[in-house]
């Protein structure tokens, strides 16, 4: 019998060209906590604060535990094992044991300082500080998070623990950002996608960038939590909550008032320019209501202490020496800090005309806008410090992932086309993040 060839038909699966493999997530897991652990291990090595490396070691063990965990296991309930373990060893372990310590920076000490001096005088700024610890360099909104402690006390270790100003800046940030999600989510959204987006907060929580000042300092956390607000509400076409979330942003430190620029002009081109006044408006007349009646109490110490404190032109030495561009020209001096001060003018003013030129349309460009500025301003102020850089890393993430996993409203932002014909002109509707129809 003569052989007859058999075919077989085996499936053949397709690669598109160009298509790229997706990484492992396991690998991904585990080499993100792992750089995360390399890099909390630095703190007990060669930072010279006590809270730092308290921080660091709990932070390098929970991390590492993590990067562990994630090897072990690709399933779901491995990750929620690691991420887990990276809260407890970053946030938990280390907050718990400072602040029942009572180990802290000294801007927690100044905050509740500052509360307790404006319930019993009117003003946060003592008339005439003598040590760095007795300056005052935040506006009298930031005293607020110092009530806490002037009302309970530090007699227990309740007391001791709900008087902590940080205890209440991270409230602050974690309620602003749920609320800013709430604003751009839409009524009829997924539910499935709340899981991957708070399994994306917990690890960006979990992060060096916000559990190392969650823990120690706090000070930049509601700062933070503010302005990614008041962009979201922009973004959401709400002029009015906008501008109350930049008034409340714009009395704890100066350096939220780029915020409000970028909020007004992300008003105007999603609602308006009657929208973006009303923001303006209320920003202004709400900052200068918090503000106005400790400067008039206290005009003198608060310039010195709000003004030329932080930028090193005090009577005492700013603690805030990170070798930063603007300080290290600073350094060199009188000559260098105003060549410091140019360049920051200079490069305010280029944020500022890629505003006008280029205005953003949707919450991730307003962020992105926002902190680019930021990290000028930080990078080329006389005085600074790295940590301020957590700030702009923050409100770069933040949309990101509500725009990845929070189903935002999408409103359609109407851009009028002259046509070259006599037909009429052409309305055109393009959907942008961060609106609501």
């Amino acid at each position: 019998m003569d052989d007859v060839p058999i075919k077989l038909r085996l499936p053949l699966k397709r690669v598109q060209p160009g298509a790229i493999r997706r990484p492992d997530r396991r690998a991904v897991w585990a080499g993100g906590w792992t750089v995360a652990a390399l890099w909390a291990a630095v703190f007990p090595l060669f930072s010279s604060l006590e809270t730092h490396r308290v921080w660091g070691t709990s932070a390098a063990v929970g991390y590492a535990a993590a990067a562990i965990a994630a090897c072990l296991s690709s399933r779901p309930r491995g990750r929620v094992v690691s991420l887990s373990l990276a809260l407890t060893g970053a946030i938990v372990v280390p907050f718990l044991y400072l602040v029942l310590s009572g180990a802290a920076q000294s801007e927690v000490g100044v905050i509740e300082r500052s509360g307790a001096l404006w319930l019993q005088h009117g003003t946060p700024y003592l008339a005439d500080p003598r040590t760095v610890t007795e300056y005052t360099p935040y506006l009298p909104g930031m005293a607020v998070l110092g009530f806490p402690r002037a009302l309970l006390g530090d007699d227990g270790w309740v007391p001791r623990l709900l008087g902590d100003a940080r205890l209440w800046c991270a409230a602050v940030l974690l309620v602003c950002l749920w609320a800013g999600r709430a604003a751009l989510r839409r009524a009829d959204a997924d539910s499935a996608r709340n899981a991957p987006y708070r399994t994306a907060m917990a690890v960006l929580i979990a992060s060096p960038v916000a559990a190392l000042p969650l823990c120690t300092s706090g000070v930049d956390l509601p700062l933070t939590g503010l302005c990614a607000l008041a962009l979201a509400l922009a973004a959401s076409r709400r002029p009015a909550a906008a501008g109350l979330a930049l008034a409340a942003a714009c009395a704890l430190k100066w350096t939220a008032w780029p915020a409000v620029a970028v909020a007004v002009v992300l008003l105007a081109a999603l609602a308006g320019r009657r929208a973006a006044r009303t923001c303006a408006a209320i920003a202004v007349l709400g900052a200068a209501t918090l503000i106005l009646p400790s400067a008039l109490l206290s005009p003198g110490p608060m310039v010195q202490q709000v003004l030329a404190f932080p930028t090193g032109a005090g009577d005492v030495e700013t603690p805030a020496g990170s070798p930063l561009p603007g300080h290290l020209l600073a350094e060199l001096g009188p000559l260098g800090w105003y060549a410091a001060v140019g360049l920051l003018l200079c490069g305010g003013a280029a944020v500022a005309a890629s505003l006008l030129l280029r205005p953003p349309t949707s919450l991730v460009s307003a962020a992105d806008r926002l902190a680019i500025g930021l990290c000028v301003a930080f990078l080329l102020a006389p005085a600074g410090r790295f940590g301020y850089l957590a700030l702009p890393a923050v409100l770069a993430v933040w949309p990101r992932l509500v725009a990845a996993f929070g189903a935002t409203r999408s409103r359609p932002v109407r851009t009028v086309l002259a046509a070259r014909s006599p037909e009429p002109a052409t309305v055109i509707a393009s959907p942008t993040a961060g609106g609501r129809r």
